[in-house]
């Protein structure tokens, strides 16, 4: 039988990226707040930069994802595609936050409107067959201050390209306006970084150092960033990486309002007679718990938003929770993070530290930032190349079709090589469809025997066309940097991904959409729901800070209106 515990206030579950900026502004107001996470605290002695260690993932009690790994099938009538052996995400206080790069990109306007803007330059036409895109209910104008606020609050390093309409050509000069600088300057460049900025603008491109979640200087009270490496997968042992664990969360302890159950597994949100949820069912050490509370905030991964309220049914919502119009797992996309470009260069490069959040962007071929008028797609990508290598990994590199794969002229082709081989990161434009969803995999359970996330969907033509221009783009630029060989990757499947969109889409219309413009659910007052499962676009952008955007404007408008959300 369960416990039942003390009623709080608002429950939130997942005290990640999002749940733990949600955090602070509610119990700034002197709202009690209690968060449920699956994943435990973890310590910077679990953050060593060891690559052995990085690369068997992290300890076990962080490891809930890896036993709800969603399946895969390209569509309704496909065989699914053999699962990931691990899940990209992690369970913990601060959760995936802790090792995710710490890139912490704003969307740019066209991001939040891109029926209309296609529309107004190219006619309606140019949307894909089968794009079930709309624009957002708002614009880039109304999340500013949110994106303002988080930046300061959990440390983001960058240089402004656009404050309040001046331009500024050491920042990004495709960037919507903001209204002040960054709180910390750039991470610093290398010699890598200037070379590949000056060939970018020998193209008449725009280079520009990208904004990160890392402290670029000493920041309430954290020190600056060491470059030591080992960033990607991994924790920071000096909490230079700004995760909710040292920044929102710490904070929002300091009221005295916030408390984190941690290693605690939330089950089912329940609800009353009256369609409203009543709190959290979770499992801790063998025992469940009911945590009442007036509001509910579901703050876990994309495909944990969208299993949970499947996993939540009842007599008011038979189909799954905030389920009656259908749109649970619907309008669902990952970006096309793949397609990526690999270049050798006749000369050592120096990336084996830093950071990948230590690098130079390109946005000339962002979103809308150039003319689509004769070309078979819309939207565009984000080119970044950076830092941060392994011996490992570097030792697995390619030989280019100049050596063997073993033996002594395989040594001799690493020995030379290793430090002249640089793969770009290219984030582009993915738009969601009617045919990909998420729903509940007939077949495959996790641990506890309930269903885990079934992925159907694909990359269709307008993304695949992207990613070749955008393939061709990163050439010109490594050969302009002096490059002398190029391998490109096939696009690859839409499966498990590390930006997951969609599925509990915010909009005005409750009949195309789950949560409404401030987050809370069309058809459960009293529920909020958190993360880029609310995300309609993706633009050529890392998820994160439009995620915790969101989350603390969700929050804000939650204390704002308290009396008629909490009832």
């Amino acid at each position: 039988m369960a416990i039942a515990l003390k009623k709080t206030n608002v429950v939130i579950i997942g005290a990640g990226a999002v749940g733990g900026v949600a955090a602070l502004p509610i119990a700034r107001a002197g709202i009690e707040v209690v968060a449920i996470e699956a994943g435990p605290w973890v310590s910077t002695r679990d953050m060593a930069p060891d690559e052995l260690r990085y690369s068997r993932g992290w300890p076990p009690k962080s490891q809930k994802v890896n036993g709800e790994i969603p399946t895969h099938r390209p569509n309704a009538s496909a065989p699914n595609t053999p699962r990931a052996a691990i899940h990209p995400m992690m369970n913990a206080v601060g959760g995936t936050s802790i090792h995710y790069w710490g890139q912490s990109w704003r969307l740019n306007p066209w991001d939040f409107k891109v029926v209309s803007e296609t529309g107004r330059r190219y006619g309606t036409s140019r949307i894909p067959k089968g794009s079930t895109v709309e624009d957002w209910p708002f614009g880039l104008e109304e999340l500013e201050p949110y994106y303002d606020m988080v930046e300061r609050e959990i440390g983001v390093s960058g240089k402004a390209g656009n404050i309040n309409g001046t331009i500024d050509p050491h920042g990004n000069i495709f960037e919507g306006r903001r209204r002040r600088e960054y709180p910390m300057p750039p991470l610093r460049g290398s010699g890598f970084t200037e070379k590949m900025s000056a060939a970018a603008r020998m193209l008449n491109w725009h280079p520009f150092p990208g904004p990160a979640a890392i402290t670029s200087q000493s920041y309430q009270g954290r020190p600056g960033c060491a470059y030591h490496g080992y960033c990607a997968r991994g924790g920071c042992h000096i909490n230079s990486k700004s995760s909710t664990a040292v920044s929102t969360i710490p904070k929002a302890q300091a009221t005295g309002r916030f408390k984190v159950v941690a290693e605690a597994r939330v089950t089912a949100i329940q609800v009353d007679k009256n369609g409203r949820t009543g709190g959290v069912s979770y499992i801790k050490d063998g025992q469940e718990y009911f945590q009442p509370a007036d509001v509910v905030l579901l703050a876990t991964y994309t495909y944990e938003n969208v299993r949970t309220l499947l996993l939540s049914k009842s007599a008011a919502y038979p189909n799954g929770l905030s389920n009656n119009h259908g749109q649970v797992g619907r309008h669902y996309f990952s970006h096309n993070q793949t397609a990526s470009v690999t270049a050798l260069f006749p000369f050592n490069i120096n990336t084996w530290y830093g950071t990948p959040s230590q690098g130079v962007a390109v946005d000339n071929w962002a979103d809308d930032n150039f003319d689509h008028s004769g070309l078979d797609f819309i939207g565009g990508g984000n080119l970044w190349v950076y830092h941060e290598r392994r011996p490992i990994a570097a030792a697995s590199m390619s030989t280019w079709d100049r050596a063997p794969i073993w033996g002594s002229a395989w040594k001799a082709f690493i020995k030379e090589n290793a430090d002249r081989q640089n793969t770009s990161y290219i984030q582009k434009t993915t738009l969601p469809y009617e045919d990909n969803y998420l729903d509940l995999d007939p077949v495959a359970k996790d641990p506890l025997g309930f269903p885990v996330i079934r992925i159907t969907a694909e990359y269709k033509e307008n993304e695949r066309r992207l990613a070749l221009f955008m393939q061709d783009k990163m050439e010109e630029w490594y050969k302009a940097a002096g490059a002398i060989a190029i391998q490109k990757a096939d696009i690859g499947l839409m499966t498990v991904s590390t930006h997951a969109y969609g599925g509990t889409r915010m909009g005005d219309n409750p009949q195309t959409n789950v949560v409404n413009r401030w987050g809370f659910s069309h058809e459960v007052p009293n529920l909020g729901i958190l993360g880029a499962s609310v995300m309609g676009t993706s633009g050529a952008r890392n998820p994160t800070l439009t995620a915790q955007a969101l989350a603390w404007r969700t929050a804000e408008h939650l204390v704002k209106d308290w009396k008629t959300i909490a009832g």
